[in-house]
């Protein structure tokens, strides 16, 4: 079972499952419970949250040595931050519902680079998506277990 929860934290850790699609695979191909498939979903799928926030701005500033990149990057920040003052404060909020909602394309790692590009506090950031990564995992697992029906 710990190895089938592990494979459920990892599919929830990558880009294109996220926890979406590793709950339901932890429920229904492996058979797993559903408060560890859930935990271990929830507690995968913060992970790349929290290594993207931390690391996107050093990685940036690592491939600004080269001038094509800082071109790329100088252009790229000055069309984004410009209304920076207006993101600091609404951005950490649209995490948080952009995050929650279980559609493909919006989850952490999208969350993550919109957070970078629009120059959003890492404590912000983190604490609105790993909110809005716990609210879509009880979404996905209520729609699951038949609870509720997201697809009428």
């Amino acid at each position: 079972m710990i190895s089938n929860l592990i494979k459920v934290a990892f599919l929830a850790a990558l880009p294109v499952t996220e926890l979406r699609g590793a709950i339901p695979v932890g429920l229904n191909l492996y058979n797993l419970p559903v408060l560890p498939t859930f935990l271990f979903a929830v507690l995968g799928n913060i992970v790349p949250a929290l290594l993207l926030l931390r690391y996107l701005k050093p990685f940036s500033d690592l491939l600004k040595r080269w001038s094509a990149f800082d071109l790329f990057f100088s252009w790229l920040f000055k069309r984004t931050r410009k209304y920076e003052e207006k993101y600091e404060k609404y951005g950490a909020l649209f995490l948080l519902f952009f995050v929650a909602v279980p559609l493909p394309g919006t989850g952490v790692w999208t969350a993550s680079v919109a957070a970078f590009l629009f120059g959003i506090r890492f404590s912000y950031a983190f604490f609105m998506m790993s909110a809005g990564v716990f609210i879509a995992g009880v979404i996905v697992t209520l729609a699951d277990i038949g609870l509720i029906s997201i697809f009428v």
